[in-house]
């Protein structure tokens, strides 16, 4: 197997036939964009009502011991999330895309209705816990198989000349997810009296989720398999234990450089279901005006995405986006959080958007990077294998971090944590290829000789089928 960095100064231009045509590309997109908005709405929701089902769920003598127990669930899930990219990751380079997509959407949205449904603590005892516990087990290993194969598949299934604006949608969607669960999160906290609030309505979104689920997992049901990997898979058959190993041999710098390019998730997590929290925390703000105040920050996040996606395809990734946007969070993080100490409603605002403003840049090109790096038997897994274990890492303990520096009274620990981090990935992503400006190219890795060996016997079946219908 070649890697995906071979002949890079050499691309073969020979073109595939288009990934799909409208408008089944159409309903391709479609599928992976909704598919992916509902796993991620379901996984905010809980971060972002954390602090109000706590003491029903996980009741203390203390409301800030309810929401580290809370927490600590809630990183459950993404402690499964890594096992779950590992093991499932290859299934999806083995038998495909849509396949796991339709799995992954199912268990998100069963675990959200188990969440929304399971009573309080006070009529089951510790089985409400427990079936939280579950929940996210079930939301971990669905979530640990959805975000590389949904970029696969959103790249895959792209015009050559737009992968950059398609790979964006899947952050898009992850974007407008975090946007309307704090929405959600805003209207159900703001109806309701406290008592009701804390009694039922925080169910409210959590049922809607599951709902949407099932839409999704309807969509996905529909959609076609991506070109790339129906015409990998002719060439090679390997088992998924097999394509694993390669990825490990063969792509040693491709995997540092998607972990590198997923590293910054501790500042978006810290951003989507902790800010709100961590202002409440720190200068008193009603949690209320904190989640409609990120609403509008997240609003800026959904445009500027697929924006820059769409840029990347005409001026190239590697030197603005990623990097910019390091540079953006290394500079904005401290200041920003030091600026909330400042009363207002538009202190918060203009802290939020700030955040998701430099966020934004940087997530508009990461997937189809990640994507560019792999060729096409091992992109699922080079992505899985890289990104989950980095979010489990960083992710998933950034809400439970930066809860601790604030109940140990260091509060500015946290933006001097995110910084660190940030400031790691970007060394790295001087190292990167640049993928991008290269619209012309046949594959979406930079050399995969086996989509190009696989496609020729595609087309070689398809014409022999036709010469002997001619010929009856």
């Amino acid at each position: 197997m070649k890697t995906s960095q071979e002949s890079v100064g050499s691309p073969d231009t020979s073109e595939l036939p288009e990934a799909s045509e409208p408008p089944r590309r159409t309903l391709n997109m479609v599928a992976g964009t909704i598919g992916h908005f509902v796993e991620w709405y379901d996984w905010y929701i809980y971060g972002l009502l954390a602090a109000v089902f706590s003491s029903q769920i996980f009741p203390s003598d203390s409301q800030f011991a309810s929401l580290v127990a809370a927490l600590l669930t809630y990183a459950v899930g993404f402690f499964v999330r890594p096992l779950s990219g590992i093991i499932i990751s290859p299934l999806a380079d083995r038998f495909g895309r849509r396949l796991i997509l339709t799995l992954s959407i199912s268990g998100m949205a069963l675990g959200s209705l188990i969440i929304g449904l399971t009573p309080s603590f006070a009529t089951i005892g510790y089985a409400a816990p427990a079936l939280f516990l579950f929940a996210r087990v079930i939301q971990g290993i669905s979530a640990g198989s959805e975000g590389q194969s949904a970029i696969a598949f959103m790249v895959e299934h792209a015009p050559a000349n737009r992968r950059g604006l398609f790979g964006s949608f899947t952050n898009m969607a992850s974007g407008l997810a975090t946007l309307v669960a704090t929405g959600a999160a805003a209207i159900v906290t703001s109806s309701f009296t406290p008592a009701d609030l804390a009694a039922w309505g925080w169910r409210i979104p959590f049922v809607v989720g599951g709902i949407l689920g099932v839409v999704g997992l309807i969509l996905r049901a529909r959609a076609e398999e991506t070109p790339e990997f129906e015409a990998s898979a002719l060439v090679d058959q390997k088992s998924a234990a097999a394509r694993l190993m390669d990825l490990l041999r063969e792509h040693p710098k491709a995997l540092l450089q998607a972990a590198a390019l997923s590293a910054p998730a501790v500042a978006y997590y810290t951003w989507a279901t902790f800010l709100p929290t961590y202002a409440k925390l720190t200068t008193g703000r009603d949690l209320a005006s904190t989640l409609a105040g990120s609403v509008i920050g997240l609003a800026l996040l959904v445009i500027i995405v697929p924006v820059c996606g769409a840029l990347s395809d005409r001026l190239g990734r590697r030197k603005i986006f990623p990097i910019i946007g390091a540079i953006g969070m290394i500079v904005l993080f401290y200041p920003m959080l030091l600026l909330l100490n400042q009363p207002g409603f538009g202190v918060y605002v203009l802290v939020s958007a700030s955040g998701w403003v430099v966020l934004g840049i940087w997530q508009s090109v990461y997937p189809t990077i990640q994507a560019e790096l792999f060729p096409a038997a091992v992109r699922v897994s080079g992505i899985g294998f890289a990104h989950q274990i980095v979010i489990a890492v960083f992710g998933g303990t950034a809400p439970l971090i930066a809860a601790a520096f604030v109940g140990a009274g260091n509060p500015m620990f946290v933006a001097i944590y995110m910084t660190v981090i940030v400031a790691i990935c970007l060394a790295v992503y001087f190292t990167l290829p640049e993928t991008g400006a290269r619209s012309g190219r046949a594959t979406v890795a930079l050399a995969d000789s086996e989509v190009l060996e696989g496609e020729h016997l595609l087309l070689g079946t398809q014409s022999a089928t036709n010469e002997a219908r001619r010929s009856r």
